[in-house]
C-alpha cells in the first residue's frame, strides 16, 4: 500500500536566464508519510519556501525557473503536472502562508473567497451549502462569530483571526497534504502558540500531513515526527524530532539548537576559529514506497 502522500527526489532549482543562473536548491530529497507531520528546517534563504512553493506548482510557470528531479503528489510530477497540479491545489494539497493578511484578497469579503475554496473542493456544491460549512470551519477554529467574519474583509480582521480563517479555508476540504510556510511567524509569541496548536489538533483529527517550514526549532519540538534541516539548499540532517534533539550530528544543526532562547542566559557557545564544514551532508534517506502506478 502506498504510504507517500509527497515525495521529493533530487530536487535543484536554479533562477535566472538560460545563461546565467542563481543555483539555489541542490539535489533536496524528502518525503511525508499519511497522516505524519514534517518539519523543513533552516535559516531565513536557506530553500525552505522555495521548495514548498515548487511542491505546490505555484513558480514553474515562470520562464527563469529552471527545476530538475521529482516531486510526487496524488501520481503526479508537481514540476511537469501543469494544470493536473493546479487542479489540486485548495483540495487534496492546501498552504498556509507566513502573512495571513497579505495571503487573503483585501478586495473581497472572507464569504466570498471561502466559497470559491469549497468549490474547488466540489463544484456542484450549492451558495447555502457553502456558507453552512464555512460557518461550521470557522466555529471550529474558535471564532466566535462566524457570520460577521464572513462578511468582514480580511482588513477588519486582526492577525489571528486571519490566520485562523486561513487554516479553516485550508482544511475545510480535507487535504491529504497541508504545507505550513511559517505559519503565524506575523502574530505575537501568545497567538502564534495558540494557531499551531489548533492546526496540530485538527490536522490529527483529520489524519491530514504536515509539511511545517520553520525556523523555530521550538515550535518544531512540540508539533514535528520527523525532522529534516536544510542549508543553502541542501538538507544536511534528516531524523525523528527526538533524536535531533537528543543527539545532533550536523554543525549546522547544533548551531540552530544553540541558538535557542534559554531563560538562564549564558549567550551563543563559543564559535571555533575556524568556520565548520556545514555543507557536508550527514543524513540516510531511507525514503518510503511510491503511490501506486509510479514508475520507482
Amino acid at each position: 500500500m502506498t504510504d507517500c502522500v509527497l515525495t521529493i527526489r533530487d530536487l535543484r532549482l536554479a533562477f535566472g536566464s538560460r545563461r546565467n543562473n542563481s543555483a539555489v536548491l541542490h539535489g533536496i530529497s524528502l518525503h511525508v508519510r499519511a497522516g505524519e507531520k514534517v518539519a523543513l528546517v533552516g535559516e531565513s534563504g536557506s530553500g525552505k519556501s522555495v521548495t514548498a512553493r515548487l511542491a505546490m506548482g505555484l513558480l514553474q510557470e515562470s520562464q527563469k525557473v529552471h527545476a530538475t528531479g521529482s516531486i510526487r503528489f496524488d501520481g503526479i510530477d508537481a514540476i511537469d503536472g501543469g494544470r493536473e497540479i493546479a487542479s489540486r491545489r485548495g483540495n487534496r494539497v492546501a498552504m498556509i502562508f507566513q502573512d495571513p493578511t497579505s495571503a487573503l484578497n483585501p478586495t473581497f469579503r472572507i464569504r466570498g473567497q471561502f466559497r470559491d475554496v469549497l468549490r474547488s473542493g466540489d463544484r456542484r456544491i450549492s451558495v447555502a451549502d457553502a456558507d453552512a460549512r464555512a460557518e461550521a470551519a470557522l466555529a471550529e477554529v474558535s471564532i466566535p462569530d462566524p457570520k460577521r467574519a464572513l462578511d468582514s474583509y480580511a482588513f477588519q480582521l486582526s492577525g489571528g483571526m486571519n490566520q485562523r480563517v486561513m487554516i479553516a479555508m485550508a482544511l475545510a476540504n480535507r487535504p491529504a497534504l497541508l504545507i505550513a510556510d511559517e505559519p503565524g511567524t506575523a502574530l505575537d509569541v501568545t497567538v502564534q502558540a495558540q494557531t499551531l496548536s489548533l492546526m496540530h489538533e485538527l490536522t490529527e483529527k483529520r489524519g491530514t500531513a504536515v509539511l511545517l517550514i520553520s525556523h523555530n526549532l521550538g515550535v518544531v519540538r512540540e508539533f514535528a515526527d520527523r525532522v529534516y534541516v536544510i542549508y543553502r539548499g541542501r538538507i544536511v540532517e534528516h531524523g525523528t524530532t527526538a533524536q535531533l534533539f537528543r543527539d545532533p550530528r550536523h554543525p549546522y544543526t547544533r548551531a540552530l539548537l544553540a541558538a535557542i532562547p534559554k531563560i538562564s542566559g549564558g549567550g551563543l557557545p563559543d564559535l571555533p576559529e575556524r568556520s565548520p564544514d556545514f555543507e557536508s551532508p550527514m543524513i540516510t534517506h531511507e525514503g518510503c514506497s511510491e503511490p501506486e502506478g509510479l514508475n520507482p
